[in-house]
């Protein structure tokens, strides 16, 4: 676990967790202590310009490349009239360099398995295993997994 994954973890601590989130902000990196993360998170090459919304639940194994926001679509709207309700990410996703990923309505469901291209622009859900890329984003095809034995 490098150091940028240990603040990430770090920011529920009870005594610490403020001190590791304003460390995270720091270095570049805004992931809300509301945020809830599965285990096996990678914020690959420390993350830098990362920025997630407090509204989202990431699930085991994600990883995510620096430049990645998950963030309400409807910024032009005061957050008390936006019907946005969050994020869902689930097992096994990774986000690639740039993505953007944005909401305005409901939850945006980011289904496990799911790779998203660089600097591609995801504004709907996605189904298990897909692979997304393009702005706007478009599904281009699926995730070969390999067995675990």
């Amino acid at each position: 676990m490098s150091f940028y994954e240990f603040l990430v973890y770090a920011r529920k601590h009870r005594l610490f967790g403020k001190l590791a989130y304003f460390g995270l902000k720091l270095l570049g990196v805004e992931i809300p202590i509301s945020v809830a993360i599965g285990p096996g998170f990678l914020l690959h090459h420390g993350g830098m310009g990362v920025v997630i919304h407090p509204k989202t639940v990431i699930g085991a194994r994600v990883g995510i490349y620096p430049g990645v926001t998950l963030g309400r679509a409807d910024v032009y709207r005061p957050a008390s009239e936006s019907a946005f309700a969050g994020f869902l990410v689930g097992d096994d996703v990774i986000l690639g360099a740039g993505a953007k990923i944005l909401c305005d309505d409901g939850i945006l469901k980011i289904a496990s398995g799911t790779v998203l291209g660089a600097n591609a622009v995801l504004t709907k859900s996605t189904a298990e295993n897909e692979i997304w890329a393009g702005i706007p984003a478009k599904k281009v095809g699926l995730r070969a997994l390999v067995a675990k034995d």
